[in-house]
């Protein structure tokens, strides 16, 4: 195992692999209200090619994964690919971010076959609230009923993720962060990235307003967290068990420390989500490429990463997040 660094001298060990460009859900900050047209099924990397895939970035220094989508509970078979892939040397933790709505019924065995921990999407605590931000006929209790089972299972930690969206559901990051306190959240608050047209034009809440809010019960003091590949900054609340995380993409960008690579449904290695660069391994794979050769591929993206993202200069990138695993 040699280490994968891009040019910038970055560390590249966090592989996130979106399973499936299929949802449940019709998030306003995800998919544009039209839809996204689905990929074909022949399109879509199958559980074998994932894990040679995987396999070959765990021999490059690859040693975390996270499962996504789309949704990716809504593929079938996803604890087969679990399996698969905690079998891999070198691939010591395994991650899984959903929007919770099928997780009570398939927590228990995830982790069975080797799931680590889950982030469970998470917009609104108010019922109307949550099927106007999901535009579908999901329950709320449903995710709730989700969160407890991952406990259960020993899916810890489990985080929350909370995209906060100005005139939404601003007005519930008080009760989000209460839950830190009361029952023990791990909350982490997202600001809103302009990747959809139809809220292209949609202002964002900053972090530092979301403290100012959050502060009102309290002192936020900065936590260590122990646990996590991922940008956030977290903070705990006086008493409280559990955490609060801040995501910045906009407000104050993480790129210099990014650690990550995306492989899409459909097979294209990106470096960067915000970029349109992607590194083609599902036409290579079906032809027979050898494992080195594969590599030389993933080689070949991290070497292009990007120094950063470029939305301020108003670069967004045309994929959907429902296809490149958000």
């Amino acid at each position: 195992m040699t280490g994968l660094s891009d040019s910038f001298q970055r560390p590249i060990n966090y592989l996130r692999i979106s399973v499936t460009d299929r949802c449940n859900l019709r998030c306003v900050y995800c998919m544009p209200l039209s839809g996204v047209r689905a990929m074909s099924h022949e399109d879509i990397l199958r559980y074998e090619e994932i894990e040679t895939i995987a396999r070959a970035a765990a021999e490059l220094g690859i040693d975390k994964v996270r499962l996504t989508g789309g949704e990716p509970m809504v593929r079938g078979g996803l604890p087969d690919l679990v399996e698969m892939l905690a079998a891999i040397k070198g691939i010591d933790e395994i991650s899984l971010t959903t929007n919770g709505t099928m997780l009570a019924r398939g927590a228990d065995l995830l982790k069975r076959v080797g799931l680590s921990r889950v982030n469970i999407s998470l917009d609104s605590l108010k019922p109307d609230r949550f099927k106007a931000i999901t535009r579908s006929d999901a329950e709320l209790k449903d995710v709730l009923e989700g969160i407890a089972a991952a406990h259960k299972a020993g899916l810890e930690p489990v985080k929350l993720n909370t995209v906060v969206i100005p005139g939404v559901n601003d007005d519930e990051v008080l009760d989000f962060a209460a839950k830190t306190i009361d029952e023990g959240w791990n909350v982490r608050f997202i600001e809103l990235m302009p990747v959809v047209d139809d809220m292209k034009d949609t202002p964002f809440v900053a972090a530092s307003d979301m403290k100012k809010i959050i502060e009102k019960l309290g002192r936020l003091e900065p936590y260590l967290s122990s646990v996590g590949n991922g940008p956030a900054k977290y903070f705990k609340l006086p008493d409280a068990k559990g955490t609060i995380g801040f995501i910045t993409p906009i407000s104050e960008h993480f790129c210099f420390n990014c650690n990550r690579l995306r492989l899409t449904a459909d097979g294209k290695l990106r470096p960067c989500l915000l970029s349109a660069y992607e590194v083609d391994l599902r036409g290579p794979l079906r032809a027979g490429v050898d494992a080195e050769d594969l590599k030389k591929l993933i080689e070949e993206a991290v070497a292009n990463k990007p120094r950063r993202h470029r939305i301020a200069e108003g670069e967004v990138p045309r994929r959907p997040f429902s296809q490149v695993g958000g």
